[in-house]
């Protein structure tokens, strides 16, 4: 079973960045589309930015201009700059546009002062 392991988050400052990856127990981002997701409290699961596997991007309108997803044979990135309060959420990375892999824990990134 694919085991997926985001790593990365942590506390910052309005403003401040921080780069997250995520690491899967074996070789399957390529040939698949990956996706970065974020779950804030309270709220649903939603997409944050996406990544097939030839590199092509897409970004969720709250996090263009400020956000990167990369990618190489074994991890994913998501480079976040300039983040905002309402950035603050667990962050998990699956495939795109159905995750179809079991969740991992996530990475809690706090955006607060």
């Amino acid at each position: 079973q694919v085991q997926l392991v985001e790593s990365g988050g942590g506390l910052v400052q309005p403003g401040g960045s921080l780069r997250l990856s995520c690491e899967a127990s074996l070789t399957i981002f390529r040939p698949i589309d990956m996706g970065w997701y974020r779950q804030a409290p309270g709220k649903e699961r939603e997409l944050v930015a996406n990544i097939t596997y030839s590199g092509g991007t897409n970004y969720a309108d709250s996090v263009k201009g400020r956000f990167t997803i990369s990618r190489d044979n074994r991890k994913m990135y998501l480079q976040m700059n300039s983040l905002k309060p309402e950035d603050t959420a667990v962050y998990y990375c699956n495939t795109y546009p159905r995750p179809s892999y079991t969740w991992g824990q996530g990475t809690q990134v706090t955006v607060s002062s």
